[in-house]
C-alpha cells in the first residue's frame, strides 16, 4: 500500500501542473490552453481523489489496530491531521491565495496581505475567505475519521464484526464488483439535481457520497484478508468496466467544453460513469498493489514519509511559481519542465529540512522525532 500511496500521490502533482496548462478553470493559468490535455486528465479525474480516501482509510484500520482503542486512535489521527491542517490554513494557502487576489488587482504586497486580509470571512476581489484550499482533503479525511472512530468507541466490536460480515458477503459471486458500483451509482444520482455541487464540508454532499464510502471500503479490506481473493478474481473485469465508463467520461468532456452544461440526461450518465468508473480503478490498483508492488525497497520508507509534506507545500509550490514565471513567455515544455523541477525541490527541500527539526515534523504530517534511546547501563556482578 505504501507504493499505492505514493504513486497517488506523485500523480496528483503532475495533475495539479498539468491543471495550469488546461483548458477548465484553476488558481492560475497560461496564455494559451492546451486541449491535448483533456483525455488524459479527464481519465484520471474520476478515481485520483477515491483512491487516496479508498488508501487512507487502510492505512487508518493499521493504525487503529496498533493503537490499543478508539480514543488513542483519535488522539493519534488528530496530531497527524488537524495540526498540518491548522499550520496550513495559516502559513501555507495564505501564499496562494494571496497570488488569487493579486491576479485580479489586489494592489499590496504578501506581508500586508496576510497581516491585514487573509483573516477575514467575507469576500476580497471576488475571492471567499476563509479558504483551506487543496487542503480539504485533510478536513474531509480528519471528518470521516473522527466519525468512525465515534461510532467504534460507541460500538467497535459490533462495528467491526458488521464490516467483516459484510466482508464475507462481498467475496460471493461479483458482488465486489457491481454491489458498490450500484450503491455509489444510486447515492450519486439521488443527490446530483438536489444537492449542489459545490467542495466545502457541509455543503459537498455529493462527495461525500462517493468519498465516505470508499474510505471505510479500505478501512475494512484491511481488517478482511477474506477480501483478497475476490479482488483478484474481479480486478480483469473491474479494468473492463472502467474503460466502458471512460467513453462517456471522455465524451462528456470534449462535447462539454468549459462552463457548457449538458443535458440531465447526459449529466447523470456522466456521473454514474465517474462512479463505476472510480471503484473499478479501487479494486484494480489495490490487486496490483498488493500483488506486484508488494515489496520493499531501500527507498520506500523514505518515500512513504515524504508523501505528507510534499503534499502540504506542493500547490502552493506550483502556484507561485508559475505566479513569477508567466512573464517570461517560456516555451510550454520549457515552462512545464521548470514547474516540475520547481515542485519538486521545494517539496523535497521542506521534507529534508523539516524532518530535522523537532517542532515543525508535526506541522508538514511527519511523527514527532523519537528520543533517542539512552545506552543501556552495563549489568552489575558482584564479586565472586
Amino acid at each position: 500500500m505504501d507504493w499505492l500511496r505514493i504513486t497517488a500521490f506523485a500523480l496528483l502533482i503532475f495533475y495539479h501542473i498539468a491543471m495550469v496548462f488546461a483548458p477548465w478553470p484553476w488558481v492560475i493559468k497560461t496564455a494559451h490552453s492546451y486541449p491535448a490535455l483533456i483525455p488524459p486528465m479527464a481519465l484520471l479525474t474520476p478515481w485520483r481523489l477515491p483512491l487516496l480516501f479508498a488508501v487512507s482509510g487502510y492505512a487508518s484500520r493499521k493504525l487503529f489496530d496498533r493503537s490499543g482503542g478508539a480514543r488513542a486512535f483519535a488522539r493519534s489521527r488528530a496530531s497527524r491531521l488537524l495540526i498540518p491542517l491548522a499550520f496550513g490554513m495559516a502559513a501555507i494557502v495564505p501564499l496562494e491565495m494571496w497570488v488569487r487576489v493579486a491576479e485580479r488587482g489586489y494592489p499590496f504586497g504578501y506581508l500586508h496581505f496576510w497581516a491585514l486580509d487573509y483573516w477575514r470571512i467575507d469576500s476580497l476581489n471576488g475571492i471567499a475567505f476563509p479558504s483551506w484550499e487543496h487542503l480539504w482533503f485533510l478536513a474531509y479525511l480528519a471528518t470521516y475519521t473522527f466519525l468512525l472512530t465515534a461510532v467504534l468507541a460507541w460500538r467497535g466490536p459490533q462495528v467491526l464484526a458488521g464490516l467483516d460480515r459484510l466482508a464475507n458477503w462481498l467475496t460471493h459471486e461479483r458482488r465486489l464488483l457491481w454491489v458498490p458500483i450500484v450503491v455509489l451509482a444510486t447515492a450519486r444520482l439521488s443527490l446530483l439535481f438536489v444537492a449542489p455541487e459545490h467542495q466545502g464540508l457541509v455543503s459537498d454532499w455529493g462527495g461525500h457520497s462517493q468519498y465516505l464510502p470508499e474510505f471505510l471500503f479500505g478501512f475494512m479490506l484491511a481488517g478482511a484478508p477474506q477480501l483478497w481473493p475476490a479482488l483478484a478474481r474481479a480486478w480483469r473485469p473491474a479494468l473492463l468496466v472502467a474503460a466502458l465508463a471512460a467513453v462517456p467520461v471522455l465524451a462528456v468532456e470534449i462535447n462539454f467544453p468549459g462552463a457548457a452544461v449538458p443535458s440531465h440526461e447526459v449529466m447523470a450518465l456522466d456521473r454514474a460513469a465517474r462512479a463505476a468508473m472510480a471503484w473499478a480503478m479501487i479494486l484494480a490498483l489495490f490487486h496490483i498493489a498488493e500483488t506486484w508492488w508488494n515489496h520493499d525497497h531501500p527507498w520506500r520508507k523514505t518515500l512513504a514519509e515524504a508523501v505528507f509534506p510534499f503534499y502540504i507545500v506542493h500547490h502552493p509550490a506550483i502556484v507561485l511559481i508559475a505566479w513569477y514565471t508567466m512573464p517570461l513567455g517560456l516555451a510550454p515544455g520549457a515552462q512545464f519542465a521548470l514547474l516540475l523541477g520547481g515542485t519538486v525541490a521545494t517539496c523535497l527541500a521542506t521534507y529534508l529540512i523539516g524532518r530535522r527539526i523537532g517542532w515543525l515534523r508535526p506541522l508538514i504530517g511527519l511523527s514527532p522525532k523519537l528520543a533517542a534511546k539512552a545506552p543501556a547501563a552495563a549489568k552489575y556482578h558482584p564479586a565472586r
